[in-house]
């Protein structure tokens, strides 16, 4: 049993007594802007950011940049996709399974060099390439879920590559924006070793690496070269801190000692508010569910089952609990969303006809209650507050005999989990794995968890989903370019998703961060990203 004080609390030591973090505020220099996150450790610095969307977030799209980028400038409008270091890019009219990418001319890394076809095609061959100097077998496992459509790709000139995928793909382009690119010179430099490249990285992005501490802190500073000059940073500096318990960071905040938080803890937002503190939040395209097994054997397996867990849990209890931290979730996207569709199963709050179901399905409240391990998290990118969450969850579910045993796993942990899938050694034991998605894309919010051929390493199936009517939706949907019939053609995979009961779906993040009154420039978009460059502290 994890209880509320324990969540509130936080379930892990403090790391930063006596640390760096904990350095008087006049200390800090006027430009320097303080971020707390709530991951665990400094993401990866190499171009391959680990720890999620929220690695993406801080070493990602702060050191790199990508083929294909969000636009991030607004408060009010989705973040849509933007050209980066490809200027424009086509399907070839002969061959639609070919894309030609026009690239960004006059770009440099952080290290002087120039950045052109070369460079693509090394960072690919960091991922495909096994024979290759530049093959990065960890690395790989991060950064394959940006391109494993990919099976041939070439330079065509010095400013020109052609990507080639097995069929028509015309999703391709949405996936590069995971896909950061790290300097082939640099790499030459290190010695040719992924491990001494993390020391000193560099990407072509708006900010370059100055001193890092893993479990500590990152210091970023301004790159003033940056290509896009209206991107070029406000601030000098951007420390970002791991700090994963939530009583620290807000604490942090409330001291001076931070200028900006992720997810507050609940129950301090009125004496946040009352020190001057302003609470940013947004609608953004994330689920936050439990992934199920679909194993024969696992409980899971039974429809009935999955769908007397989406009727256990009152998310709107959830939401009060999160003080309206949250939005409550009856699908991948919300119901306004032109991908949501028309599901006969209605997720609600009906205990009753739950005790139903696992009556169905040979379960009662007294002698034969339904037992399940669930992996979850302390913290980490997208997963809002989950052990206050997961303690809520597992008392509604006791009330109609579903008894939860939780493993609780440092956000890394758990991902790593997630990657090796449920039929895995490490997997099989656990019945349903609690991770936070972002649902930004079509890839990213339906077919890499319900397409069969998208079991881990490859994708997120990690409950092996193998069901012919989804893998049609998938390839319909990877054939569709019309924006307008590809609503259509994902609002059925939703539709089906529900249907079927799939995951157990419970609130949608509004990402909050909190943010000292000092702070300018920031717009908190509708995406799971933010750009940091112009923002200022003081």
């Amino acid at each position: 049993m994890i209880t509320r004080r324990a969540a509130l609390l936080g379930s892990t030591a403090l790391p930063f007594a006596g640390s760096a973090f904990l350095r008087p505020a006049a200390a800090q220099q006027p430009s320097t802007l303080r971020i707390a996150m709530t991951l665990a450790d400094i993401p990866v610095t190499d171009g391959a950011p680990d720890q999620g969307t929220e690695g993406i977030r801080f070493m990602g799209y702060t050191l790199y940049d990508p083929l294909v980028m969000w636009d991030l400038s607004s408060a009010t409008e989705p973040a849509k996709l933007v050209p980066g270091l490809a200027t424009s890019w086509k399907q070839d009219p002969a061959d639609p399974s070919k894309w030609i990418f026009e690239l960004r001319q006059g770009v440099k890394f952080h290290d002087g060099s120039t950045f052109n076809a070369d460079a693509v095609v090394f960072n690919l061959d960091r991922v495909f390439d096994e024979k290759s100097p530049a093959f990065d077998r960890m690395g790989r496992g991060i950064l394959i879920a940006a391109v494993w459509p990919i099976t041939g790709y070439r330079k065509l000139d010095e400013y020109k590559v052609e990507l080639q995928t097995d069929g028509e793909y015309t999703l391709l382009p949405a996936l590069l924006n995971r896909f950061t690119l790290a300097s082939p010179a640099n790499f030459e430099k290190v010695g040719r070793d992924w491990l001494a490249y993390r020391k000193s990285p560099s990407g072509t992005g708006p900010w370059k690496m100055k001193a890092w501490t893993p479990r500590e802190r990152a210091e970023l500073e301004r790159n003033t070269d940056y290509w896009n000059k209206d991107r070029i940073p406000k601030s000098e500096r951007l420390v970002l801190l791991p700090v994963p318990d939530v009583s620290t960071r807000t604490a942090a905040l409330l001291s001076g000692q931070v200028d900006w938080i992720e997810a507050p803890a609940p129950d301090s937002l009125d004496k946040l508010r009352a020190g001057g503190v302003k609470i940013e939040t947004n609608a953004i395209p994330h689920m936050w569910p439990y992934t199920l097994s679909m194993l024969p054997g696992a409980p899971t397996a039974d429809i009935r089952v999955r769908k007397a867990m989406n009727l256990a849990v009152d998310r709107d209890a959830l939401v009060k609990l999160l003080n309206g931290l949250a939005v409550p979730a009856v699908g991948c996207v919300p119901p306004d969303h032109p991908w949501f569709g028309n599901p006969s199963f209605k997720i609600k709050y009906d205990p009753e006809q739950a005790k139903k179901l696992l009556a169905e399905a040979g379960y009662n409240l007294k002698d034969k209650r339904l037992k399940m391990k669930v992996a979850i998290s302390t913290s980490g990118s997208g997963q809002m507050y989950p052990l206050i969450m997961n303690e809520f969850i597992q008392q509604q579910f006791a009330e109609v005999g579903i008894d939860l045993d939780f493993q609780v796993l440092d956000w890394n942990a758990l991902l790593n989990l997630m990657r090796k899938g449920a039929k895995s050694a490490e997997g099989a034991p656990f019945t349903a794995i609690n991770v936070s998605w972002n649902t930004m894309d079509p890839h990213n919010a339906f077919m890499r968890f319900v397409d069969s051929a998208q079991i881990p390493p490859k994708g997120s199936n990690w409950g092996y989903i193998n069901d012919p009517g989804f893998d049609a939706l998938a390839k319909e949907a990877r054939e569709t370019a019309d924006p307008a019939a590809l609503d259509k053609v994902l609002a059925k995979i939703n539709t089906k998703m529900v249907d079927d009961a799939v995951f157990v779906w419970f609130v949608h993040d509004v990402w909050p961060n909190a943010i000292s009154s000092k702070v300018k420039g920031y717009v908190h978009p509708k995406s799971w990203y933010v750009d940091f460059s112009p923002v200022t502290a003081g």
